[in-house]
């Protein structure tokens, strides 16, 4: 197991935007282990539904809703 100190020289290694990340996580923990109830957030939601766009080219969808708007100006 990793002491403190070891733990805190690799979070030393992180980019700013992975030690708020690890930050945020580690307040979860906190929370969870005194009983708190963490507050949910929009990063929980992450790949939510990916499943629906599978198979489907995005320039392509793009361009069919830009038509039927431009169908609708008429």
């Amino acid at each position: 197991m990793m002491s403190t100190y070891e733990v805190l020289q690799q979070a030393k290694a992180l980019k700013p935007s992975e030690r708020k990340e690890l930050l945020r996580l580690l307040k979860q923990i906190v929370e969870v282990d005194d009983g708190e109830k963490p507050k949910p957030s929009l990063r929980d939601l992450r790949g939510l539904g990916k499943e629906i766009w599978h198979g489907i080219d995005a320039q392509e969808y793009i361009n069919e809703l830009r038509a039927e708007w431009k169908g609708r100006d008429r």
